[in-house]
């Protein structure tokens, strides 16, 4: 039998900016899978908070990137719940090392796209049938909802971490070109653009940003959080913005606005 709640699989979901969203989806109802590259003993502590926030939660450890591994974790999520109606394209990294455009490497770039393009790319190309299939099966009543989160690097240049920014901006893309192909069934894409946001992953610029910040980088003067993305997923997530599939969420504190 299906699961009666629906199901949300978030990917990067054990820890940063995926964990705000998980959080924000456990508390509002719906039962999750959980995406990492961690083992499960390791994030133990992680999955045991969102239990008691009320999910059944199911634990994938997966490289997005290994196509065998994405299929995989869509057949265990089948195999345990039955559904799946939401995808939170959320794993990503950022380069082992930011290097000037003049010297950055090869070997940097084709791991960034690998996790956080064609990883998310083709894991929404596998989620998608699956959700077409459930729509057929449930009728026009059932919609599904998919959200790539990216950044404010698809359209803000960084020249220290351009393959960084190069797949933030496929990714963006990638997120025009799948609310074309889905809408007729049923099924809504968003994209999510976070600004500085304060995870593990920033922490090594900390200091930089609490400069820029200072001095008036973002409109509101403080470092964004994954309870701000998470709440904007969770949103989306529910269905709370109607016909507005394919528009891009800034979770960036103004910083984008062109300003004089």
């Amino acid at each position: 039998m299906a699961n009666e709640k629906k199901v949300a699989l978030v990917t990067g979901g054990s820890r940063g900016i995926g964990l705000g969203i998980a959080t924000a989806l456990a508390h509002g109802g719906f039962d999750l899978a959980i995406n990492g590259r961690r083992d499960a003993a390791e994030v133990e502590e992680v999955l045991g908070s969102l239990r008691s926030a009320g999910a059944n939660v199911l634990y994938l450890p997966a490289d997005i990137a290994d196509r065998a591994a994405r299929t995989e974790m869509v057949k265990k999520i089948e195999q345990s719940f039955g559904r799946l109606d939401v995808l939170i394209n959320n794993a990503g990294v950022a380069p082992d090392v930011r290097a000037d455009l003049l010297d950055a490497t090869e070997e940097s770039f084709d791991r960034l796209v690998s996790i956080n393009l064609k990883g998310p790319y083709f894991l929404t190309q596998a989620v998608a049938k699956w959700m077409i299939r459930q729509r057929q099966s449930a009728g026009q009543d059932w919609r599904g909802c998919i959200i790539n989160v990216s950044s404010v690097s698809a359209t803000v240049a960084s020249v220290n971490r351009g393959d960084y920014c190069i797949t933030k901006a496929g990714i963006a893309m990638a997120s025009q070109l799948w609310t074309v192909r889905l809408a007729e069934f049923g099924i809504d894409v968003y994209e999510i653009r976070p600004g500085i946001i304060e995870t593990d992953m920033t922490s090594g610029v900390k200091e930089k940003y609490d400069h820029l910040i200072a001095g008036g980088l973002t409109v509101e003067k403080r470092w964004g959080t994954p309870r701000d993305v998470g709440r904007a997923a969770a949103m989306l997530a529910r269905g709370e913005l109607a016909y507005a599939t394919g528009q891009v969420l800034h979770i960036d504190g103004g910083m984008t606005l062109a300003r004089l």
